[in-house]
């Protein structure tokens, strides 16, 4: 691993990290212990946390587990004051919980009105909520690393996930603006299909959206959750110092910009 990579003496906080089978958060846990972090494993699903946590102390390396719905502030913060007791403050957030294969797949115009305000609550106010719990910790500190996970489907939006991903970027171009200044960078990974538990579930093989990328697609449509752990780790580390409110599509050619 190369030393500017290496996150000996930080703090991680990865959202969504719980799960026993293939999942992102769990590659995105694993990958920043190994960089030498301590990780903070959070889900809804505490047992679930537990899990990732287990195989992280089994690969020597340090990590703790706590339960949290980012949709409750009062239960961020108290996951932000466990990393506080645990380790004295956080460095580094990934905002990955999100709702995705849950959502009821529908025209928007027949979409109720409390779907939607349950799939943004979680999908963005749920990384506003943790940011806010960390961001003065990291401030202590001296700085930080913020990475928002979006996806490809919100380029352009497609239905109520796309929309809740693409808003995520707005948010993640408002907080580098706002906290580029406090040494806190804030970027965003956007996978393309990822064949992750909920992936393959969200867009099993004689899915329409597989079907149409496996014509568009620049290289190859699938990739695995750790695909994405290089750009996470660049983003987390000081080798992206000087990568802030960007958007890095992690998909085989789905979305490519000039």
């Amino acid at each position: 691993m190369s030393v500017a990579h290496t996150l000996a003496d930080k703090v991680a906080i990865v959202t969504g990290a719980g799960g026993r089978g293939n999942s992102i958060g769990r590659a995105y846990a694993l990958a920043l212990a190994a960089a030498g972090a301590s990780v903070l494993v959070a889900d809804l699903d505490l047992d679930g946390a537990q899990a990732v946590v287990d195989e992280i102390a089994s690969r020597g390396s340090e990590a703790r587990a706590v339960r949290v719905d980012i949709a409750d502030p009062a239960s961020v913060r108290a996951m932000a004051g466990f990393a506080r007791d645990a380790w004295g403050g956080v460095d580094i957030l990934v905002n990955n919980a999100a709702m995705m294969a849950e959502i009821t797949r529908r025209p928007l115009m027949d979409c109720p009105l409390e779907d939607w305000d349950k799939v943004l609550q979680v999908n963005l106010t749920g990384a506003l909520n943790c940011c806010q719990a960390v961001v003065p910790m990291m401030v202590e500190r001296g700085g930080g690393k913020i990475v928002n996970q979006v996806s490809g489907g919100a380029f352009p939006p497609m239905g109520l996930y796309g929309i809740s991903k693409l808003a995520l970027v707005g948010l993640t171009t408002a907080l580098a603006y706002e906290l580029g200044s406090r040494n806190i960078n804030v970027n965003a990974i956007a996978p393309g299909i990822t064949n992750s538990d909920a992936g393959r579930k969200l867009t099993p093989q004689e899915s329409p959206i597989r079907q149409m990328l496996e014509r568009t697609v620049a290289m190859r449509v699938d990739g695995q959750p750790d695909d994405l752990v290089g750009p996470l780790l660049l983003l987390c580390s000081d080798a992206g110092s000087w990568i802030q409110g960007q958007v890095l599509h992690v998909d085989g050619g789905w979305i490519i910009r000039p």
